[in-house]
């Protein structure tokens, strides 16, 4: 009976966790699908011909609404409680690289984009006997899914990536075979809508839309509106840095991951259990790629970065994992502020000789900017000690952690 309670106190210490690492534009997404899920539920509501994009009302009625509100509104518990599970990693790795104002925008522009190009295949593509393609309803938001998945595997520059654990694939064909594969296994899927979702990450990936990105003046001036002041002042809010073209870009998904089930999935499941973690190494990853210029709050300390800070050092790892060890962390919790303020000093010693002085003040404001992320308190000092006081390996070494 004891070790029932127990369980139960663990499962929801997880779940809290859990939750309270999601950004804040990604969590109200899944919120928001939810609630609207739900809301339809309670009171029957389930004509989603009104809501869904049909490229015939479109055309005919101009009804443009459609291409906002068949993105938020699914059709089944299975169907919003898969997307938004898949959603949860893409969404919290792209939010804490491009900021939260900018990550919406580009949310935005992609749902635009899956829908012009949802319209002009089905105008030109003519009546055929397996598909009215004018009359075709789809509704969901695996379309933007998909184009994140190929935006989240442009960013993180792996090779290869593992089909449901069975084989691996070109990273660059990965979100074709998802598209085949899901085709064949469940027969009620929008194939033009995943299809155009791919096409959409394609051209973003490529840069065809960099014309239709604003520079970082206007995510600044919005963040500064007094009507998002509630919002911003939120500690899982992430402030866009913008400027930086050249930042550091952590990756979130391992190179044999898949970016659906039973990867990224799985592992959001398998997170709300009591588990011993280990932490898994990862490369880092550079880009100088105008299209994804944010690198999130973590990083807004550090705006241009030495090419050798962007490299993994073994001995650095080797040095976290000694001091991430669970009796290396009750040791370190046990000592007490004098143990804190040595290692501070410790940060201090090690920026300057990477050449990136911190000063206490830094060191905390950094400290303050990892927790309100999401990361815990002891393991984020221990991480941006031993990283030498660079703020974007301490982002790559916690990340790597909670992989």
């Amino acid at each position: 009976m004891r070790s029932n309670i127990v369980t139960e106190a663990g499962l929801q210490t997880r779940v809290s966790q859990w939750w309270e690492g999601i950004p804040f534009l990604t969590s109200v997404i899944v919120i928001l699908c939810g609630i609207i899920y739900l809301g339809c539920l309670l009171t029957g509501y389930d004509s989603f011909a009104e809501i869904c994009f049909l490229p015939s009302a479109v055309v005919s009625h101009f009804q443009v609404y459609r291409i906002f509100t068949a993105t938020i509104f699914h059709g089944s518990l299975l169907h919003v409680l898969f997307n938004m599970l898949t959603l949860v990693p893409l969404g919290t790795e792209l939010e804490r690289i491009m900021g939260s104002v900018r990550l919406l925008y580009v949310i935005i522009l992609l749902a635009t984009t899956n829908a012009v190009f949802h319209l002009c295949i089905a105008l030109v593509v003519p009546r055929n006997p397996y598909a009215d393609l004018m009359n075709e309803c789809a509704i969901g938001f695996s379309g933007i899914l998909f184009s994140m998945i190929v935006i989240e595997t442009s960013l993180s520059g792996v090779s290869t990536r593992s089909v449901f654990g069975l084989f691996n694939v070109p990273a660059k064909w990965y979100p074709w075979l998802l598209l085949v594969v899901f085709q064949l296994l469940m027969t009620n899927v929008s194939l033009l809508g995943h299809l155009c979702g791919i096409l959409s990450g394609s051209a973003y990936a490529y840069g065809l839309f960099n014309y239709l990105l604003p520079g970082p003046s206007l995510y600044s001036s919005i963040e500064s509106a007094s009507f998002l002041s509630s919002c911003v002042r939120r500690p899982k809010f992430i402030m866009c840095t913008g400027g930086n073209l050249s930042g550091y870009i952590p990756t979130h998904t391992s190179p044999t991951s898949s970016g659906l089930i039973p990867g990224n999935l799985w592992r959001n499941i398998s997170s709300w259990m009591p588990q011993r973690e280990t932490a898994s190494s990862q490369n880092l990853q550079s880009t100088q790629d105008g299209r994804f210029p944010g690198t999130g709050r973590a990083l807004g300390a550090v705006v241009n970065q030495s090419s050798g800070a962007l490299n993994t050092d073994s001995s650095l790892q080797a040095r976290l994992l000694d001091n991430s060890s669970p009796d290396r962390l009750s040791e370190t919790t046990a000592t007490g502020t004098g143990q804190l303020s040595n290692t501070r000093h410790l940060a201090l010693d090690n920026a300057t000789a990477v050449g990136q002085p911190l000063n206490s003040g830094a060191f905390d404001e950094e400290l303050k900017k990892l927790v309100a992320m999401g990361f815990e308190k002891t393991q984020a000092e221990v991480a941006l000690t031993a990283a030498e006081g660079n703020p974007s390996v301490v982002v790559e070494i916690l990340m790597t952690q909670q992989g």
